[in-house]
């Protein structure tokens, strides 16, 4: 029996993606909490990772340091 087209679950495909990845949870929460970083999210994937608009990858590396981070990046 083919499966029911109304019960698939709606799949996106990102390329060229932007994370921030942490092994604490509550750092993610603080990095929400904060407005000026919080609106470069696009969303949160676990406990531990976030998903931000690439075109923003400048600007919350830029914050993270304000914040006293020092981000590693990897490519």
């Amino acid at each position: 029996m083919p499966p029911n087209p109304a019960l698939r679950i709606p799949i996106k495909l990102h390329k060229q993606v932007t994370l921030v990845r942490t092994s604490d949870p509550i750092l993610v929460e603080e990095l929400l909490a904060r407005k000026t970083l919080a609106r470069l999210v696009a969303g949160r994937l676990s406990d531990t990772v976030l998903l931000v608009r690439s075109e923003e990858e400048d600007a919350i590396l830029d914050e993270l340091r304000r914040m006293g981070h020092t981000p590693r990046v990897v490519r």
